[in-house]
């Protein structure tokens, strides 16, 4: 895992990535998740709680869709 600070948060990618296109995540104030895509780092999600166990569960499962 290879971790990055930006701002007050410390980005970690996890060490499976094999390209510089990777999901990148952080603890953000107030118990939030942050996710982040490593070449526009910018741009950032943030999920609570149940939202991101649900969203850790989708990509594990590999159950995106085609939404």
């Amino acid at each position: 895992m290879i971790t990055s600070t930006a701002g007050d948060m410390a980005w970690r990618k996890s060490s499976r990535c094999e390209s510089h296109t990777c999901l990148e995540v952080a603890e953000a104030p107030g118990g939030r998740m942050a996710v982040r895509n490593s070449t526009r780092p910018q741009l950032r999600l943030s999920f609570e709680g149940p939202a991101w166990q649900a969203f850790v569960r989708t990509v594990r499962d590999g159950d995106l869709g085609s939404h």
